[in-house]
């Protein structure tokens, strides 16, 4: 086997003089997916931004198609084929759609564009027949599918995605679930940070569980599904996913 599209190794990163990151390692290979579970503050989403330029790192390194790009500015990244999915403000509200996309297309060469926002609209047919509506009117899952669009754009062959399913209804979460199967079937790499553990896993061909900033469990995705310990700390066995089993408040 190759070795990692995607490769984060010994990373310690944090706000301030806060350490949120201590030593975290992630591989991601090649078309799989890849889930990062755990309770709130456990520094999942802090290493997507470190992965992803947003973040500088204090130790450690990142390798991506063999190459190091630690520290590497995000829209170098882009253009190398690794894109990320903010939790939060990750479309334009007052533009359209197509709007939306194109602006999603400028890391591509001028003649790429159309033909990848047209390939991008055969994926999500309703945001082809919505793609005059502006992004800001859309529900939450219909915006996450076009955020999500807007990263397919740019044609990468990885993809960074920070909670997709949060605030999101459970039809919705199912909408935006099923397109991350569609995405996983077209051979692209997802690291996906997730709340909704079990769904991710369920997803996932490999999972880490970080807690307190370090790597706690990692394997496949269906054996941390079942698994005793990570049930009771992580899937809502005796604590809720989320809570910190440490100090056992709700």
């Amino acid at each position: 086997m190759s070795g990692p599209l995607l490769e984060a190794a010994d990373v310690e990163a944090g706000y301030d003089e806060a350490l949120v990151l201590r030593g975290v390692s992630l591989d991601v290979f090649e078309g799989e997916v890849v889930a990062i579970i755990g309770p709130n503050g456990a520094g999942k989403s802090t290493l997507l931004k470190v992965v992803y330029g947003l973040l500088p790192p204090r130790a450690g390194r990142i390798r991506y198609a063999e190459g190091d790009v630690t520290g590497m500015p995000p829209e170098r990244l882009t253009r190398l084929g690794l894109n990320y999915v903010p939790q939060l403000g990750n479309v334009f509200p007052s533009l359209s759609i197509a709007e939306n996309l194109r602006v999603g297309g400028v890391s591509l060469p001028r003649a790429e564009r159309r033909q990848a926002v047209d390939d991008v609209y055969e994926h999500f047919p309703l945001l082809h027949e919505r793609r005059r509506q502006r992004a800001g009117t859309l529900s939450g899952g219909q915006r996450k599918l076009l955020a999500i669009a807007r990263a397919l754009v740019t044609r990468p062959r990885g993809l960074l995605l920070d909670e997709p399913s949060a605030g999101l209804s459970p039809q919705a979460v199912e909408l935006v679930f099923e397109q991350l199967m569609a995405v996983k079937r077209r051979g692209i790499a997802i690291a996906m940070v997730e709340q909704n553990a079990r769904r991710a896993l369920e997803l996932a061909d490999r999972g880490y569980v970080l807690d307190m900033g370090r790597n706690t469990y990692e394997g496949a995705g269906q054996s941390l599904l079942h698994d005793p310990k990570v049930e009771e700390l992580y899937l809502g066995g005796k604590m809720r996913v989320g809570g910190d089993h440490r100090s056992r408040r709700p």
